[in-house]
């Protein structure tokens, strides 16, 4: 009876695919590709893929890579057994174009569309799986967190314009997750509009599209700088203390 019920639940869910963004330059690491780095002994790329292995809300994974990472990313998949992920594609001139490439990879029953940074490596499948849950009601969703630090907005000459009110400002992490045919149209404007976004909810929130955020982990953080593997290795070994 359970392995019934379990599998009519599991049709009755959209299909999910999860886009890795994992083609960036790493231009703020010193020269080393980010994703390779260790965490605890495991590849940032891997931890990555294995908490999107583990979401039961998705159902395939494709990684946008640089054209020189693509045997190395492959190889990883097949070293921690990331069974979801189908390909691993040569990435475009930019994000956008590297996340478009990888929507046009999925198959027509795809259903929505979770974007996520190859760089978050302490994602958790609890988090893809509630933010996925909210697209599914709401069609684009995103996680979260209360910015801590004062925001100011500066002038060319670097003279304070303006001190935002941090109480209405939220930091925007992955996944990002979208309608499918919402996310490839905002993503195709971009491109066609050669318009400059930082994350996939800026290009649909040009399509007039609302997006709900949902509560997002403080320890979801991005890799961008050596300081920030450092935080994240802190991180892992409370987790394993």
């Amino acid at each position: 009876m359970f392995p019934f019920f379990k599998k009519f639940r599991e049709a009755q869910r959209p299909q999910c695919a999860a886009l890795v963004a994992a083609a960036g330059s790493s231009s703020r690491m010193g020269g080393t590709n980010k994703l390779l780095e260790l965490l605890d002994g495991v590849p940032v790329l891997a931890r990555t893929l294995m908490a999107l292995e583990q979401a039961q809300s998705v159902d395939e994974i494709i990684v946008a890579a640089r054209e020189e990472d693509l045997l190395d990313f492959s190889g990883l998949c097949r070293t921690y057994g990331i069974s979801k992920c189908t390909k691993v594609v040569r990435g475009g001139e930019d994000r956008v174009h590297s996340v478009l490439l990888a929507a046009a990879e999925t198959g027509p029953e795809t259903e929505l569309l979770a974007v996520q940074d190859g760089a978050r490596p302490l994602v958790t499948p609890a988090l893809i799986d509630r933010v996925v849950a909210a697209a599914a009601r709401t069609g684009a969703a995103a996680p979260a967190i209360p910015v801590k630090d004062t925001v100011k907005t500066v002038r060319v000459d670097g003279t304070v314009e303006q001190t935002l009110d941090r109480d209405h400002l939220r930091a925007i992490q992955t996944p990002q997750v979208f309608q499918a045919d919402i996310l490839k149209a905002a993503l195709q404007s971009v491109r066609e509009g050669g318009s400059y976004v930082t994350d996939d909810c800026s290009a649909v929130e040009r399509l007039g599209k609302v997006v709900y955020l949902v509560e997002g982990d403080e320890r979801n953080l991005k890799i961008t700088t050596p300081v920030d593997l450092i935080i994240a290795e802190a991180l892992i070994q409370e987790g394993a203390g």
